[in-house]
C-alpha cells in the first residue's frame, strides 16, 4: 500500500459517491408513497454499504485476505484495484477499470438508470390520466422500475463485489418482488379486468421474446 496515497479510509469519497448516486437515482425514481420511499431507502443502503467498502474500510478483503493471499500470492490485495475481485481472481493483468466485468457493470448500471427514468415518465403520465401504464417499458415488463434497481445493484456486484452487498442483493430482490405483488393487488382492485388482461400478456420482471416486437400491450 502506498503510504503517500492512502488506498482506503477515504470516507469523504464514501459520502460524496453515495450522495451522487442516491441523488441521481432520486431524480429518476421520484418516490411519493411510503412504499416508494421504503424501496428507495433499501437501494440507498446498498449503495452506502458498497462505497463504504470501496473507499472506506475493505471488510471483504480483510475477511478473505488469508485465503486470497495464499491462492493468489502475486496480487497486492490491499491495493485499491484489488477490490475488483472478479478481474483479479481471473488474472486480469491490465487496468481492472477496463476489465470485461467492469465494462459489463457499466452497461448494467446505465441500463438500470435508463429503465427507471423511462418507466417513471410513462407511469407519471398514466397516473395524471388515472389510467393503467402499458406503454414504453411497461409494454415489456410490469415492474420496470424495480427491474432497473436490480440491474444497477447487479452491475455494482460485477464491478466491486463485497460480502455485505452479496448478502443484501437477494434480500432486496425479494423485497422488490414482494412490493411488486402488493402493487399488483392494488392495481387489480383499481383497474379490474383491464389489469388482469394486461398481466396475462406482460411478464412481471423478465420480458418474454413475444414482447420484443415493440407493440405495446392493449
Amino acid at each position: 500500500m502506498n503510504d503517500a496515497a492512502p488506498e482506503y479510509g477515504l470516507w469523504f469519497l464514501v459520502v460524496i459517491n453515495s450522495a451522487i448516486f442516491i441523488i441521481f437515482a432520486l431524480s429518476f425514481f421520484k418516490p411519493k408513497t411510503t412504499r416508494d420511499w421504503r424501496s428507495f431507502g433499501a437501494f440507498s443502503a446498498f449503495l452506502v454499504a458498497l462505497f463504504s467498502e470501496m473507499y472506506g474500510f475493505p471488510l471483504t478483503i480483510y475477511f478473505l485476505s488469508g485465503w486470497l493471499q495464499s491462492r493468489y500470492p502475486e496480487v497486492d490485495w490491499f491495493s485499491h484495484d484489488a477490490g475488483h475481485l472478479v478481474e483479479m481472481m481471473l488474472g486480469w493483468k491490465a487496468n481492472p477499470h477496463f476489465g470485461p466485468f467492469h465494462l459489463l457493470s457499466f452497461i448494467l448500471i446505465g441500463s438500470g438508470f435508463w429503465l427507471i427514468a423511462a418507466a417513471w415518465r410513462v407511469l407519471h403520465a398514466a397516473q395524471q390520466r388515472g389510467a393503467l401504464a402499458v406503454s414504453g417499458p411497461y409494454a415489456r415488463v410490469r415492474h420496470p422500475q424495480y427491474v432497473g434497481f436490480m440491474l444497477i445493484m447487479l452491475g455494482f456486484l460485477f464491478q466491486w463485489p463485497t460480502l455485505l452487498t452479496l448478502a443484501m442483493f437477494p434480500v432486496l430482490v425479494w423485497m422488490y418482488v414482494r412490493l411488486a405483488r402488493q402493487e399488483e393487488r392494488e392495481a387489480q382492485v383499481q383497474f379490474g379486468a383491464a389489469y388482469a388482461a394486461y398481466a396475462r400478456r406482460v411478464p412481471g420482471f423478465v420480458p418474454w421474446p413475444a414482447n420484443w416486437s415493440g407493440e405495446p400491450a392493449r
